[in-house]
């Protein structure tokens, strides 16, 4: 007898998290699951990440939910309170908190095969009390940039005696007024991004003018995407280096010139707009620093050229640990997937979505799916192709579906043969395996290319376990539309002949013929 009482985990109520969640209700119906988050409060990056100038790195109208469009945002980059303000009020507008397990680390999952089900062990953050449930579904939705990273092996990082702190922990009771500052990193955490403001009648226009933000977010896809779909001639590439090469030298100063040019292509790393970084390195209380760090001590940093450096405040811009899974889970035959990672060279998923011998556990935004455009609409596509695979299982038409081997190796091999040709390849990056090694987080293609990959499950990528019900079910799917498809072409050619013969009847009449 099949058991129908499913539940469903989410790992995160992130964006991610929570437009999953979104989608089991309005999507599926489906109401029987729990999101295990480790902080207080919904958001994910967006609670966790309060540095000055936080902002999204894409169009906030292409980083919105294409469910819930919101004419009202400021600027055309929203910042992190106003982002953090639209999760939460969308987590009340579908009912999402009595869902919520908060302040709740996920420590393990690990999947029965004989009860098609997970066992997950979580903690209380703040008492340590470790609990056990069960899940039939697991979707992750930690993102690919959940764990900060401290570069502890910079020798006495430990020993520093002020306040010192990750971008993405960015403490509320800091005042750094009259404080030396020192910002460990200078990529995109470092730097904050254009903020355009939106006027009143282009939220006007955007609230009451059909389609008009829908219109708006496809030009944004369109404006992103196309660089991916049409690639540029290498000789437009060499004017757009020289291009950005200029306008960096125009606006820097010149004691820094000869640090400021990167020895990579354009697009190995993340490229960052201007909002007057490069302005603000004129200022008399800023200095750039080249010499790198040989150590830290009680009161500063100490530079490779022995220089002692006095400071009150480290902050560390310094990225994330992106190449370890951050939680223990066991599939099939003691398989896990750090394990899979390792035995691949660095994070390894089929579709990004998908590992083999972990059943019923998804990924949201996982291995290779990296754009440059919004992330939220990566996942909002992944989310769509997930419920196709749940449904059956939430449904009780099936127990479980797991990838392939086959089709996840023939998958990457083709990600990583795109890769090999790329720009990803030409700089050491967070985003490579020990910083040299294989690329694991970009997807190579235009993210439309994403979409249609992901519209639609192939199902024989897949394997199935007690799903007879739903094997016959899409058999006489499948007989239903084939009837119906000849039904269509019989009542056509029925016309189509009646119409002929009707024709020379008059044809006839008329002395034609």
């Amino acid at each position: 007898m099949v058991d129908l009482q499913r539940r469903v985990v989410i790992i995160g109520a992130g964006v991610g998290g929570l437009s999953q969640a979104i989608a089991l209700k309005t999507k599926l119906g489906f109401h029987d699951f729990t999101i295990y988050e480790k902080g207080s409060e919904v958001g994910g990056v967006w609670r966790a990440n309060t540095y000055p100038g936080c902002s999204s790195d894409v169009q906030i109208h292409w980083y919105s939910l294409s469910s819930d469009l919101y004419a009202f945002w400021n600027k055309s980059h929203g910042l992190q309170p106003e982002i953090q303000a639209y999760w939460v009020k969308l987590s009340k507008k579908y009912n999402l908190y009595p869902h919520i397990a908060f302040n709740t680390k996920v420590l393990s999952a690990e999947w029965d095969d004989v009860k098609q089900q997970y066992t997950i062990v979580t903690e209380d953050v703040f008492s340590g009390k470790r609990m056990s449930s069960v899940a039939h579904v697991v979707i992750s939705a930690v993102g690919i940039l959940e764990v900060p990273k401290i570069p502890y092996e910079i020798p006495g990082v430990r020993k520093f005696q002020g306040a010192s702190f990750h971008s993405a922990q960015w403490p509320d009771s800091i005042n750094l007024q009259n404080k030396r500052v020192a910002v460990i990193g200078n990529a995109s955490s470092g730097i904050s991004k254009p903020h355009i403001p939106y006027s009143d009648t282009e939220k006007w226009i955007f609230a009451n003018i059909p389609l008009a933000m829908r219109l708006h977010r496809a030009w944004i896809m369109f404006w992103f995407d196309f660089p991916s779909i049409v690639r540029p001639s290498d000789k437009t590439l060499k004017k757009r280096r020289e291009a950005m090469t200029k306008y960096i030298l125009d606006r820097a100063p010149s004691r820094y010139h000869d640090h400021m040019i990167p020895d990579y292509p354009p697009g190995c790393k993340r490229t960052v707009a201007n909002s007057g970084f490069l302005d603000i390195l004129h200022r008399p209380n800023l200095t750039l620093n080249f010499d790198g760090i040989a150590n830290v001590v009680e009161n500063g940093i100490i530079s490779k050229t022995g220089e002692m450096l006095p400071f009150d405040v480290i902050i560390y811009a310094t990225g994330f640990i992106g190449e370890r899974y951050p939680m223990h889970v066991r599939g099939l035959k003691g398989a896990t997937i750090q394990g899979y990672y390792d035995a691949h060279g660095g994070p390894t998923a089929y579709l990004g979505t998908a590992v083999p011998d972990i059943p019923n556990f998804y990924l949201l935004a996982g291995p290779n799916t990296g754009t440059p455009t919004s992330t939220l609409f990566v996942e909002e596509v992944q989310i769509g192709y997930i419920l196709q695979l749940i449904e059956p299982v939430l449904s009780g038409y099936a127990s479980s579906f797991t990838i392939k081997a086959s089709p996840t190796d023939a998958y990457n091999a083709k990600v990583q043969k795109r890769i090999s040709r790329s720009v990803f390849v030409q700089c050491y990056s967070w985003a490579r395996t020990n910083g040299t090694g294989k690329v694991f987080n970009p997807f190579p293609w235009a993210v439309t290319l994403w979409w249609w990959w992901l519209r639609k499950p192939s199902w024989d990528h897949y394997v199935a376990v007690g799903a007879e019900k739903w094997v016959w079910a899409r058999r006489r799917k499948t007989v239903k539309n084939i009837l119906k498809c000849a039904a269509a072409l019989t009542v056509l050619w029925s016309y189509i002949n009646g119409s002929t013969q009707r024709i020379l009847c008059d044809m006839v009449a008329s002395g034609y013929l």
